[in-house]
């Protein structure tokens, strides 16, 4: 795992930073998902180019050797959530956008499944401590959530939020 205190950014920055197109995309996704600043983005937008990457160097690959190693990325982004099926192809991998990323965030999960009234306040529900997966509190917005895990969200079981939902 490494040396804790030999941290590395999980993020990058873009490459120019005054384009004006480029800006308002990103403040209109911060707004829609929630974000507490673009620095959340940016480290969506570089896991989304870190699998990006991945499936163009198996692009360079054989025939052979590039669909047993497809089929294991598109298997890995299909628990993940980020792909819908599992017979997805490089295509289908490359056409990702940020968006299908951001909608994997333990965050937004929670406020389409309706444990809050707004993306804002599914934010403060999981920093607070009221959300769990299973009976694992998370305290991360930024979880990203496995296919496996979304059926598990629900409120804590210490939670007020528990308590009004069993007796209302």
């Amino acid at each position: 795992m490494g040396d804790p205190k030999k941290s590395r950014k999980k993020w990058e920055r873009p490459g120019h930073p005054w384009i004006k197109e480029r800006l308002k995309q990103e403040l209109e996704l911060v707004g829609r998902y929630g974000l507490r600043n673009k620095r959340e983005l940016w480290i969506a937008q570089t896991i989304l180019r870190d699998i990006r990457s991945k499936a163009k160097k198996l692009l360079s690959l054989p025939l052979e050797v590039r669909r047993v190693k497809e089929r294991g990325l598109v298997a890995r982004l299909y628990r993940a959530g980020i792909l819908n099926s599992e017979s997805a192809a490089l295509e289908d991998i490359l056409g990702l956008d940020v968006e299908s990323v951001l909608e994997r965030r333990l965050q937004t999960i929670v406020f389409r499944k309706g444990l809050a009234k707004s993306i804002h306040h599914a934010r403060q529900l999981i920093v607070h401590g009221h959300i769990a997966i299973g009976l694992r509190r998370i305290r991360s917005p930024g979880y990203l959530v496995s296919r496996d895990e979304e059926n598990l969200i629900g409120y804590a079981p210490s939670s007020p939020y528990a308590k009004n939902t069993v007796s209302g």
